[in-house]
């Protein structure tokens, strides 16, 4: 009887110590589920209030279901002025700067990635320091060289700057995903007698559609709410783009339409949506290797 007791109480000790993680572990996630509903929360009510601001007649700060929906927000947005003309000339800017970004990011991490020298790690540090710079820390001698060299007040200045200051983490990212891209089908394509341009074209950058698709993707985010850099090289209010115009919802003496303001962030937002949803399935997708570099 003795002997039974003793391994019972070992057996319900171990039991208990088998609880004890368990609930600890419990108790972990759901800690860690409560502060990312936190989190989301935080993201959905300012999503919430955009959304029912736009069709709310008496819009405000508060997040709150509209006693009628209206869609008079969106017809007062959508005139030449407000609306067409800078998200005209955001998609302008903002294209023209994704492709040349593209373009030139492809071309610098090519070599990078194909050919070995002592100098790519110093480059590829300095491309990553050059990563960290603030805009606003550059503006001021930026703004005086655009207005030596006549650019000021130009789109196609405004397009070089901002190719300029997204181009650093374009080549890193470019060159990562063409370093997964296998040398032995450009080795192949040379043998058939393919340059070095010609195979990065047929080759490698079909080959890296979800790389080409995240590069293009970030570039244009980052041009898109862009309010600053604009706001400072651009003058005429016929060129500003829609990140700058937002602005003219506030009024000088503390009057904001909300509503209005609302119904321009949705017509604000949509370009950036497409472009993901057109760009999903490279974004998801793998890199179309398939059997390619199989003997």
């Amino acid at each position: 009887m003795p002997r039974q007791s003793a391994s019972r109480r070992r057996v319900s000790h171990r039991h208990a110590s088998r609880r004890r993680p368990s609930r600890r572990r419990a108790t972990r996630r759901l800690a860690a589920d409560l502060a990312l509903l936190a989190l989301a929360a935080a993201f959905a009510l300012p999503l919430a209030w955009v959304l029912l601001s736009a069709v709310d007649p008496g819009a405000g700060l508060r997040v709150r279901i509209p006693d009628g929906l209206t869609l008079d927000n969106f017809r007062a947005v959508l005139t030449p002025g407000i609306t067409y003309t800078p998200l005209l000339n955001s998609l302008l800017l903002c294209g023209s700067g994704t492709a040349l970004t593209v373009g030139c990011a492809a071309l610098a991490a090519y070599p990078l990635s194909r050919f070995r020298s002592r100098l790519n790690r110093p480059f590829l540090l300095t491309i990553l320091f050059a990563t960290s710079l603030p805009i606003t820390a550059i503006m001021v001698p930026v703004y005086a060289l655009f207005v030596r060299v006549n650019l000021i007040d130009t789109l196609q200045g405004t397009v070089f700057f901002f190719a300029a200051s997204q181009l650093p983490f374009a080549i890193w990212l470019m060159k990562n995903f063409m370093d997964s891209v296998p040398r032995e089908l450009e080795e192949a394509a040379w043998t058939d007698g393919a340059s070095a341009a010609q195979s990065l074209v047929r080759i490698v950058l079909p080959l890296m559609g979800p790389g080409l698709a995240v590069v293009t993707v970030f570039s244009f985010v980052m041009m898109w709410g862009n309010f600053f850099v604009p706001f400072m090289l651009l003058l005429s209010p016929d060129r500003m783009p829609a990140s700058v115009s937002v602005n003219d919802f506030f009024g000088n003496r503390g009057m904001v339409a909300y509503g209005q303001l609302a119904a321009f962030s949705v017509l604000y937002s949509t370009p950036v949506i497409l472009l993901y949803v057109l760009v999903a399935r490279r974004l998801g997708g793998g890199f179309a290797l398939g059997g390619a570099v199989k003997g």
